[in-house]
């Protein structure tokens, strides 16, 4: 994992790559641009030149009617001098009338065969030609005129030139990547700054935050879903804090007291209807350590199932109506009744709404005088389905209901009751697994109400 993260490339080294590269791109379309017009333009010009130098042979042997009057005649050239034109004239038969010394033996004949009034390049000797060929007629007779102008100094030019640019954009190129390195360093130091605030954020230090004020604006979004983290990361900590500790005294508990019903019972030889007795008390807290690894099971299950249920479409008066005839009996036994009222269908897995209605009847019953009632209601509102258990029993005090629906937690601190704690946290969790959600009503001495709601299929 190691070697493959040290393989992969930082983001200022990518910055600068891209700013480099694009940097070079630039350079050489631009002044690749500038070297293919300069050079056109030279080369358009010198043709330019060599056709009007063309024309003005042509006016001149017009004029003069006979090629050895022609003010380019060799004989005016001396010794030595650089001919930027050579010039041969040559009659109907084919013979040489005039041309420019040195030229037979540089530029024969035959190399204009080819050549027309468009010049043609030839290269000979290291040197390089533009060779044009014309026709004029002077003194009743056709001549041919043969125009060559040396380049090589143009060709000189152009391969400095082009030496020029590339030391340009080489220069440019490490340029680009010294301001590239300065540019990207400078701007990613909020990112160093913000690492430097981030390792101080530990275990320990979840309560620290990162101010978005004073960050770049590209980091701000970044620096609230950090706090946001940060936040949700410090109250999963205290709620797992608090739920290790709540269950530790939970299992506590039951354990001390079999314990002790142990040690009591092996000091001094008991009869057998004491020994029953401290075995049918040992069995009564398994049963209650098995209920609470149960509900902390299901819980654990619920929370990993991400959000997947098979729901169907049932009859919900049906289903609390089965659920009320199940503690019929115990009801019966403490005078209290049960009813059932309301009519519609409910979007649900039936095992799961099974459970989380008999949690909440079984509650009422548990907090419940002699000779109360409870009724068990559900009704179709906006495309949901509501159940709601209501019972006319203690009721709970306002300051305990924001917490009602969290693990283990009860209204009892003295914790003699014999429920866990457990009831309406799988409740809520059965709720939110069904994208639905749980509420409760309550006042002292007169009841409390317990409400869940079911989106139908097409919210779910």
């Amino acid at each position: 994992m190691s070697s493959n993260a040290s393989r992969t490339p930082s983001i200022a080294t990518r910055l600068v790559l891209l700013f480099t590269i694009s940097a070079v791109l630039l350079l050489c379309s631009g002044l690749g641009l500038v070297y293919a017009i300069v050079i056109r333009h030279a080369y358009e010009e010198d043709n330019e030149v060599l056709a009007d130098k063309a024309l003005a042979l042509r006016a001149d042997l017009q004029t003069a009617g006979d090629p050895q009057t022609l003010p380019e005649e060799p004989k005016i050239r001396r010794a030595g001098e650089r001919v930027g034109y050579f010039v041969r004239v040559i009659d109907a038969r084919g013979a040489t009338a005039a041309e420019t010394p040195g030229m037979g033996e540089l530029l024969p004949t035959g190399l204009f065969a080819a050549a027309s009034e468009t010049p043609t390049s030839y290269r000979t000797a290291g040197r390089l030609f533009a060779l044009m060929s014309v026709r004029q007629d002077a003194g009743g007779q056709a001549y041919t005129m043969q125009v060559a102008q040396e380049r090589s100094m143009d060709e000189q030019f152009t391969r400095r030139f082009g030496y020029i640019l590339a030391a340009v954009i080489g220069v440019g190129v490490l340029a680009s990547a010294g301001i590239a390195v300065t540019v990207t360093r400078r701007g990613l130091q909020p990112l160093a700054e913000m690492t430097r605030s981030l390792q101080r954020v530990g275990a320990t230090r979840l309560h620290e935050r990162v101010p978005p004020a004073g960050w770049p604006s590209e980091l701000q979004p970044l620096v609230v879903a950090f706090d946001g983290m940060l936040d949700r990361l410090e109250d999963s900590f205290t709620r797992l804090s608090q739920f290790s500790a709540d269950l530790a005294h939970e299992l506590r508990t039951p354990i001390a007291n079999l314990r002790g019903e142990a040690e009591v019972a092996l000091r001094r030889p008991r009869t057998p209807e004491e020994y029953r007795e401290v075995v049918e008390s040992s069995v009564a807290e398994c049963e209650r350590l098995s209920g609470i690894i149960d509900n902390l099971l299901f819980l654990a299950r619920v929370e990993a199932a991400d959000k997947t249920v098979e729901c169907t479409t049932f009859n919900g008066c049906a289903a609390v109506q089965k659920i009320a005839d199940y503690y019929a009996t115990v009801a019966e036994e403490r005078n209290i009744e049960i009813k059932c009222a309301g009519q519609g269908e409910v979007h649900a897995d039936p095992a799961l709404f099974g459970r989380a209605v008999s949690n909440l009847v079984e509650n009422a019953l548990r907090h419940t005088a002699d000779g109360g009632s409870i009724e068990v209601g559900i009704a179709q509102r906006d495309e949901r389905a509501e159940v709601s258990v209501r019972d006319n029993g203690c009721g709970i005090p306002a300051e305990h209901l924001p917490r009602i629906f969290d693990r283990f937690y009860r209204v009892d601190s003295s914790r003699s009751s014999r429920g866990t704690g457990l009831g309406l946290a799988l409740v809520k969790s059965i709720a939110d697994l069904h994208n639905g959600a749980a509420h409760v009503e309550s006042e002292v001495e007169r009841g409390t109400t317990v409400t869940l709601t079911f989106p139908n299929g097409n919210d779910t």
